[in-house]
């Protein structure tokens, strides 16, 4: 037998035993990232699926927050009652109602101002910075604020409103102003938020495109108009939807808006939302399987806010694409 081959034969189990962890090395890369992962799920599941499902669960069954535990089986008469309780069409009415009166507004001022910062101004961070503070701030600590400003007698508000003529208004009573004040609370707290949104996207769209726009002799508005906005469809889009899902879960601010009404969202439930009308039914009145049934028609709104996100996605894609 030949040296060459007794060596080889001999450096065999050395080199097996070198190409064994990197073998265990290649299989822990391969399951790395299901690691990573893991604790993701883990508390999607727990946190997210399980209470989605027993939500849905204790819809289908008459059940008190009092003795969980007792369950008697309704089927779907919980959704049916739904359909004829007047204090869920209001709560519904009313979500719509400030939905619009806080994002209109709200996403329209966020446009002007992300406008506004991305031009060359001094001091750019020390505004970006700015804007932001109101998201940055506790909901609890806004709304008590706000609670001052819109107060009947004392508020300054009304003061101002005074002060050019008009008479004082009794914002927490009244149901068109109760909804413009909570409006007013959404409106400051996000619209920072989403001028950043809008900023970051303005950043991304070509100069070339305004370079174009300058030399056939469009003003600033007009390349605002022509240019900017048109750039930003899918993002406007994508704040529109977000907004409109935060309407539709508004909770806080009507509920800390008019402490002494508690969750009946004022004297004639005027600004109460389909938030406040489940806690309402859950931890006030102690229905859970009719607040579940609530909760699971807010889901299923929800869905039906992103199949419509989904279609003018869509829509919006096959307009380009045409244009291409």
């Amino acid at each position: 037998m030949s040296r060459e081959l007794v060596g080889r034969r001999l450096s065999a189990p050395g080199r097996w035993a070198a190409e064994r962890p990197a073998a265990r090395r290649r299989g822990a890369g391969r399951w790395a990232p299901y690691g990573y992962l893991a604790p993701f799920f883990v508390f999607f599941a727990v946190f997210g699926l399980f209470p989605l499902l027993y939500t849905g669960w204790a819809a289908l069954h008459q059940v008190e927050l009092t003795d969980p535990d007792t369950m008697t089986w309704v089927g779907l008469r919980n959704f049916t009652r739904l359909w004829d309780d007047e204090f869920f069409w209001n709560a519904l009415r009313n979500t719509v109602t400030i939905g619009l009166l806080s994002t209109v507004p709200q996403l329209a001022v966020a446009l002007g101002i992300a406008h506004l910062l991305n031009h060359r101004l001094r001091g750019r961070t020390f505004f970006r910075v700015a804007v932001l503070t109101p998201y940055a701030t506790s909901v609890a600590a806004a709304t008590l604020v706000f609670v001052l400003l819109f107060g009947r007698d004392y508020g300054m508000v009304n003061w101002a409103l005074g002060a050019v003529g008009f008479g004082p208004v009794d914002w927490q009573n009244g149901t068109l102003a109760s909804q413009l004040a909570v409006s007013t609370i959404v409106v400051w707290r996000w619209t920072g938020y989403n001028a950043l949104i809008y900023l970051a996207a303005m950043q991304a769209v070509p100069e070339e495109l305004y370079e174009s726009a300058a030399l056939d002799g469009a003003s600033r508005w007009q390349q605002f108009v022509h240019v900017t906005v048109p750039s930003l469809r899918h993002t406007i889009l994508f704040t529109c939807v977000v907004s409109t899902i935060g309407a539709t879960q508004l909770f806080g601010e009507p509920l800390l808006f008019n402490g002494s009404a508690g969750a009946t969202g004022g004297a004639e439930h005027q600004f109460q939302t389909l938030g406040l009308y489940l806690y309402e039914q859950g931890w006030v009145n102690l229905h859970l399987g009719r607040a579940s049934a609530i909760a699971w028609a807010m889901f299923l709104i929800l869905l039906l806010i992103g199949a419509v996100n989904w279609a003018l996605a869509r829509w919006l894609r096959r307009g380009e694409g045409e244009v291409a």
